[in-house]
C-alpha cells in the first residue's frame, strides 16, 4: 500500500491592494494643488480702473488678448497662460481657430493703462476680422475714494 502526500490545492488570491493607487493620487493632487497658481500666471498688465460687470460663473473661460506696457501682444486660452509675444496675424489665426471650434467662447481685451489708443483699437479690429462677435475689455475693479 502507498502511502501518499496529498497535497491541498490552493485558490488563487484575486485581490488588488489600492493603498499604493491612493498615495500616489494623493501625491499627484498635491502636486498639480501646488503648480495650478503657478501655471495662470499671465502676463503683469497695470489695468485701468472702473466699474464693470465681471463675467457669468457658469460662462466658459474667456480668451484675453493681452497687451503689456511695452506694446507686445499675447494671448492666454482659458487657463491656459501663454508668454509667447505673437504678432497681430498670429492672434487672428489663433482666435480664429478657437471661435470656429467654440462660438460662444467670450473673447476680452486686457491691456495695460499705459498704451496708445492705437495698439487697442489695432487688437480690437484684429479680434473682429478674426470672426469675434463682441469684444470686452478687462478692468481692475474700482477703489473707493
Amino acid at each position: 500500500m502507498q502511502q501518499g502526500y496529498q497535497r491541498k490545492r490552493r485558490r488563487p488570491v484575486a485581490e488588488i491592494n489600492v493603498v499604493p493607487y491612493i498615495d500616489v493620487m494623493l501625491v499627484l493632487l498635491i502636486i498639480f494643488m501646488v503648480t495650478a497658481p503657478i501655471v495662470t500666471q499671465g502676463v503683469k498688465v497695470d489695468l485701468p480702473q472702473g466699474a464693470a460687470e465681471s463675467l457669468p460663473a457658469d460662462s466658459k473661460p474667456p480668451v484675453v488678448a493681452s497687451i503689456d506696457a511695452q506694446g507686445e501682444y499675447y494671448l492666454d486660452v482659458g487657463s491656459v497662460s501663454n508668454r509667447e509675444t505673437l504678432s497681430l496675424d498670429d492672434i487672428a489665426i489663433r482666435v480664429a481657430a478657437i471661435i470656429q471650434l467654440e462660438p460662444q467662447r467670450p473673447v476680452v481685451v486686457k491691456a495695460d493703462k499705459s498704451i496708445t489708443y492705437e495698439k487697442v483699437i489695432q487688437l480690437m479690429v484684429t479680434l473682429q476680422n478674426a470672426g469675434v462677435p463682441s469684444v470686452g475689455l478687462m478692468t481692475d475693479a474700482q477703489e473707493d475714494k
